[in-house]
């Protein structure tokens, strides 16, 4: 039964009961003050302010605390992932409470909705929106929403940017999302800089670092700068894509830091994509990395065989390309780290299909046809694969790796990820260091000497240490 189906039979029930009330009694206000008082504590502040802080007690009726939020997209995302917590809470108060109904927020006739400040272009601006185009890279049309495969990796992100686009003001600012190479943060990006200009949302600017710092030189070259800045200082909503690629280049970090604090300053939104978490960038200065981890950080982790597997069959299915199980298990198994380099085979897949006038590939056929990929793919072990195998090995978040903690749960599986670094990389071992926060060649040294000590006298560990390698050598 839909929400709105539920709702209506709950209320139909209820009609006819004594303990219906359109206000909810001055008993189940006050468990509700105590539960939304403890909800910060309880969940964070990230999460408080991003979904929790919106909702409002609306009804009460058989036990049924009814709270509305604003809309449904984060109606849905409350229920499924907090609502028997919230549940637990209001029950250590108030046990006759059975059930947490979510509703969206219905305007009622006869009052005013809440007002919102509209936001118009200034009729002597008529080139500013030329001045963003010009400055704003183009988007991928194959990058929607409608496209994005969700899964467990990627839920969180993908949540927190359909909470930008719906929210009326701004819920976090800014919006970090971070994750290795082609795990989908520019997807998100492109899908909601399209949603965003869909909804009229004035002005916004998308672009990489690496155009931010082009855009910014060529400025400086043409004498220029303050028109640039201008053109940054003056949209609704920045989004910064790769903002890794601004390490040591101090007068861009400068540059758009200023832009930062300026737009945050005049209330506009700022989303921000990388490959770590704003503290493990390196050659970053500190102040930038502070104020990028103000709003909501948000990760999208390696992909799971579950995500990977629904991310084939979809986009198979947006090619019209029939692939049988078999063969779908066989390239989400085959190809995990990267999903762009998933999309690529099936891509080979289909255009050969459609050469062969066939509708469907079959499992022989798509080993002879991606030979080539496949054995590349076998061939190359990176140094991000190899930290994500090891930190899923050992149930460690990806951060671990390049954190600066020396507790042994963490430090000896980064120890045993430097080690198969130097065994199953052709990296060098200042490259390597780099690659783990910074670290020192001589700590990349010290973890492959401790790691080949261990592997000699311990043969729990030196299976553990076979096992990982077999993992990753496919």
């Amino acid at each position: 039964m839909t929400y709105a189906g539920t709702r209506a039979a709950d209320l139909a029930q209820a009609a006819s009961s004594q303990d219906f009330t359109a206000t909810p009694p001055q008993k189940i206000v006050d468990v509700w003050a105590i539960v939304y008082d403890s909800m910060r504590d309880e969940f964070g502040e990230a999460i408080y302010r991003s979904w929790l802080k919106p909702m409002q007690l609306q009804a009460y009726y058989e036990g049924t605390m009814e709270i509305s939020v604003p809309t449904r997209f984060m109606r849905d995302w409350i229920h499924d992932n907090y609502a028997s917590q919230i549940l637990s809470l209001c029950q250590k108060q108030d046990q006759d409470i059975s059930r947490i109904q979510f509703v969206v927020a219905v305007q009622v006739s006869g009052q005013s909705a809440p007002s919102i400040k509209a936001v118009e272009t200034p009729k002597t601006d008529t080139n500013k929106a030329d001045d963003v185009d010009t400055l704003s890279s183009p988007l991928d049309a194959r990058f929607t929403f409608d496209t994005f495969v969700i899964g467990e990796p990627n839920a969180f992100a993908h949540a927190a940017c359909r909470r930008v686009i719906e929210a009326e003001g701004m819920p976090f600012n800014p919006l970090y999302i971070y994750g290795s190479v082609g795990l989908g943060k520019t997807h998100l990006m492109h899908a909601v800089a399209r949603a965003l200009r869909e909804k009229g949302k004035g002005n916004i600017i998308y672009l990489s670092a690496e155009k931010f710092m082009y855009e910014f030189v060529k400025a400086l070259r043409a004498n220029d700068s303050m028109a640039f800045k201008d053109k940054l200082r003056n949209v609704d909503v920045l989004m910064i894509d790769d903002i890794q690629f601004i390490a040591g280049k101090e007068s861009t970090q400068e540059e758009f830091f200023h832009t930062f604090n300026a737009l945050v300053d005049n209330g506009k939104q700022i989303i921000i994509a990388g490959d770590r978490a704003p503290m493990d960038l390196e050659g970053l200065d500190e102040r930038l990395r502070s104020r990028m981890g103000w709003g909501l950080v948000a990760d999208i982790r390696p992909s799971t065989l579950e995500l990977r597997l629904n991310i084939v069959k979809h986009k198979a299915a947006m090619m019209n390309l029939t692939l049988p199980e078999d063969v779908a298990v066989f390239l989400a198994n085959k190809i995990t780290s990267n999903i762009r380099e998933l999309e690529g085979a099936l891509n080979r897949l289909a255009v050969q299909a459609d050469m062969a006038g066939k509708s469907e590939t079959t499992l022989e056929a798509a080993t002879d046809i991606l030979s080539d990929v496949l054995r590349s793919y076998e061939r190359r072990i990176t140094i991000d694969e190899i930290q994500r195998k090891v930190a899923e090995h050992y149930t460690l978040r990806l951060d671990d790796m390049f954190s600066a903690r020396r507790s042994r749960n963490v430090a000896r599986p980064r120890q045993v990820a430097m080690y198969l670094c130097k065994k199953l990389t052709p990296r060098s071992l200042p490259e390597i260091g780099r690659k783990f926060g910074g670290r020192d060649h001589t700590t990349v040294m010290h973890a492959v000497r401790k790691v080949e000590e261990l592997v000699g006298g311990d043969i729990a560990f030196a299976d553990e240490v076979k096992i990982l390698t077999r993992k990753l050598k496919g």
